[in-house]
């Protein structure tokens, strides 16, 4: 099911339910108010009847025949001038519900039983008991609503009945009406904001949808744009930035191919070139010295492959806390071995800080062999500045083009003949992943004057009560 079908679908539902709940609690508490009303109307007006001249014993001294009698053309008259509240008035003996002054006069003699009040002998005896009560609604011959109520004569057998049409249910028809028609207004009101709420959901979703299936297929050259200032807006920019992230990773891939098979083609032609050399001569010395170049092209070879596979595979970070000095010396030792032209000054005091050692050694050991390959000396420092702990590679070197300084971090970039351009972009992606940074100071290195100074900042003690780095893979 659509997003539009289901907001229709929701929206209309609890629209019809909300309303149809509102309606019969409505409609149930008018019915009861006015039935309550209608109830006490009865009651107040067989009461004021009943007090307005009406004596029990007059009206038990009636026998049949009395018909023409003052007392019957009296009462007779009483209870036709009740007929402007009522729909009909009676009097009559409880206990046999026979007749004794009805607003109808002589057309119902006296004594004639009136049956119609069988049906209500449990109401009759709540009034001989209470001194009053009510009927619930029935319907008349003529479809109409009515109730009676019942008004007992001064604690005697003489009961005045009095019938009322419930014209209250005309009012309560019209309120039916109402909320029907209502309850329609708002099922196509709630429906057509839902359609609205969905259109605006769904549509920008459906144009998300259409882009990432371009990503999907490769087509990255249309950027992801959706002027929304709400989560969709936020969900477009995100994928904008995957596809700027897919497209700097193809690039960086493209770069990475060529730069493989352009480092890759050259060792290799030496070597060919070498072992066709040691394969023609005879000289034992000449063999000796060509095999020697060939494990050099091998090693060479063997590093460029290194430092792509570094680059290319996800870098696992295992943090804990130590001291940088000890990565930091089997560095420089590594990278003495194969050049003497590293100084080192470290502090005397521990730099503490939580790192991975062997991550921070690869990452001194590139910062180091870099500058040995364009500078004839190379110093380390390290020590702490402003709660950081520092490490410090400046070289006596040409320094770095203001056309590099911008990108020098950036994979495959270089200015060197050899080299594949990863040493920085691995520098960098180890410092950031502890959380620290790397950066190419704008003045040539202090030490020698000239050259370039690489500077490494990782959090030092102060930040090692905060949220520590925990175990990250960074791809």
């Amino acid at each position: 099911m659509t997003i539009r079908r289901r907001f229709i679908l929701v929206f209309g539902l609890f629209s019809v339910a909300l309303a149809t709940i509102f309606a019969w609690v409505s409609y149930g508490i008018a019915r009861k108010s006015l039935e309550d009303q209608l109830d006490q109307s009865l009651i107040w007006i067989a009461g004021a009847a009943a007090e307005v001249g009406l004596q029990s014993s007059i009206a038990l001294s009636l026998e049949p025949g009395y018909e023409d009698e003052d007392g019957f053309t009296s009462y007779t008259a009483s209870l036709n001038r009740m007929l402007r509240y009522v729909s009909g008035a009676w009097i009559f003996r409880a206990t046999d519900r026979t007749a004794l002054v009805t607003s109808a006069g002589d057309s119902i003699p006296i004594g004639t039983p009136l049956r119609f009040l069988d049906l209500y002998q449990d109401e009759i005896d709540e009034a001989m008991n209470l001194g009053e009560s009510v009927t619930s609604l029935f319907t008349g011959d003529d479809g109409r609503l009515y109730q009676y109520g019942f008004k007992q004569l001064e604690q005697s057998d003489a009961v005045l009945a009095v019938q009322i049409p419930a014209g209250f249910l005309d009012p309560l028809s019209r309120l039916k009406n109402v909320l029907i028609v209502g309850t329609l207004v708002g099922l196509i009101l709630s429906v057509s904001l839902g359609w609205v709420l969905a259109a605006g959901i769904a549509t920008p979703l459906e144009r998300l949808a259409r882009a990432a299936l371009r990503i999907q297929r490769g087509h990255m050259d249309k950027p992801v744009v959706l002027e929304r200032a709400d989560e969709l807006g936020m969900l477009a920019d995100a994928m904008e930035r995957m596809r700027g992230g897919i497209v700097k990773r193809d690039e960086q891939l493209r770069l990475m191919l060529a730069q493989v098979a352009h480092e890759i083609r050259n060792p290799l032609g030496g070597l060919d070139l070498f072992a066709s050399a040691a394969s023609e001569t005879e000289d034992p010395e000449e063999r000796a010295r060509i095999i020697a170049r060939i494990r050099a092209e091998v090693q060479a070879l063997n590093h460029i492959i290194t430092e792509f596979l570094t680059f290319a595979r996800p870098m696992r970070i295992d943090p804990d806390l130590a001291d940088v000095r000890d990565a930091i010396e089997a560095a420089v030792f590594l990278a003495a071995g194969e050049d003497g032209n590293v100084e080192l000054e470290l502090s005397e005091e521990p730099l503490m800080a939580r790192v991975d050692p062997d991550q921070v050694k690869r990452m001194v050991l590139n910062l180091v062999r870099n500058a040995q390959q364009v500078a004839e000396h190379v110093v380390v420092t390290a020590g702490t500045a402003n709660g950081e702990v520092t490490i410090s590679v400046a070289d006596d070197g040409p320094g770095v083009s203001d056309d590099l300084r911008d990108r020098i971090f950036e994979p495959f970039v270089t200015d060197k003949e050899q080299g594949a351009g990863l040493g920085l972009a691995i520098v960098k992606r180890v410092a950031e992943a502890h959380s620290g940074r790397v950066e190419l100071l704008d003045q040539p290195s202090e030490r020698f004057g000239r050259g370039a100074e690489f500077r490494v900042y990782f959090p030092g003690l102060e930040d090692l009560m905060a949220p520590t780095i925990q175990n990250t893979t960074v791809v």
